[in-house]
């Protein structure tokens, strides 16, 4: 079994939340090394992978799709 750990992904719910705050969602974005929040498109690819044959000797892992972020939030511990 493998999971996906998404990180900010643009979908109706966090766009509702987010509306008229473009300064909250600037900061947030620096913070993303990518500079942008995931689209919900690039999470299925890492689905369909999974998914796939060409993913056969992976098992047991959570592949964290998140531009960066959470690598830059270590950092900040």
């Amino acid at each position: 079994v493998n999971c996906i750990a998404p990180g900010h992904v643009r979908t109706p719910i966090p766009e509702a939340l987010y509306q008229g705050k473009e300064e909250l969602r600037a900061a947030q974005n620096r913070i993303i090394p990518v500079g942008r929040w995931g689209e919900p498109e690039e999470l299925g690819r890492v689905a369909v992978f999974l998914a796939s044959e060409a993913s056969s000797f992976i098992t047991g892992q959570t592949i964290v799709v998140s531009g960066g972020m959470t690598y830059f939030l270590t950092k900040l511990h």
